[in-house]
């Protein structure tokens, strides 16, 4: 948990979000075989539409040193299940962006993982409180399957969003879809709108599909 914010508490006084149940612990659920982490290889980009045009580009080293939060925050799978209380640690979305500023038209970005993978959102998801560029969980480096060494976590919308195995992040000027949501996913993903499948979109939810 951040210095000076409150977790998210919403089990405790209202209840899961509409049609989930908590489940504790989970079998990891991903697209593709888990990739393998060479560090001297691995480097994490912020390209598209920065203030400066150019690309942020950080190797291990010096992603690891970037300054440090912990947040403790529900994870909500669109599979019906919600594990409370998760301890994450890492990088604050919001510290990067103060790194590798957007330019003032950028409205979404795209996280993209190993292999492609994408995931679109609201540049106000990516800043939301909670959201964090994670490579610890309870404490521990994150485990293979759960997305070592680097794992978006957006803790607010569905976990299909919360990319694994991140390696960059996309500023855009309009929305576009990711892997799931071009594949029949909603859109935005909020588990307290049940915002599952893209046939319960409204107008103005997302790009066509």
């Amino acid at each position: 948990m951040s210095e000076g914010t409150e977790p998210d508490t919403r089990v405790d006084r209202d209840g899961l979000p509409p049609g989930q149940a908590v489940r504790h612990e989970h079998k990891p659920l991903h697209y593709g075989r888990v990739p393998s982490f060479r560090p001297a290889r691995w480097d994490f980009r912020v390209f598209g539409a920065t203030e400066s045009l150019g690309t942020y580009r950080w190797d291990w080293n010096e992603f690891t040193a970037l300054p440090r939060a912990r947040e403790m925050r529900h994870f909500h799978c669109v599979m019906r299940f919600s594990i409370p209380d998760v301890h994450w640690g890492g990088v604050r979305a919001t510290d990067l962006v103060g790194l590798a500023p957007p330019a003032p038209e950028a409205t979404h970005v795209m996280a993209w993982g190993e292999y492609g993978y994408s995931a679109n959102m609201r540049m106000d998801d990516f800043l939301a409180d909670g959201v964090l560029l994670t490579t610890h969980r309870d404490g521990a480096p994150l485990a293979p399957e759960h997305g070592f060494p680097l794992r978006l976590v957006v803790p607010h919308l569905y976990g299909w969003k919360s990319v694994k195995w991140l390696r960059s992040v996309e500023y855009m000027v309009g929305d576009r879809r990711g892997f799931w949501e071009d594949r029949g996913y909603h859109n935005r993903a909020d588990p307290w709108g049940e915002e599952r499948f893209s046939h319960q979109e409204e107008p103005g939810d997302g790009p066509p599909l």
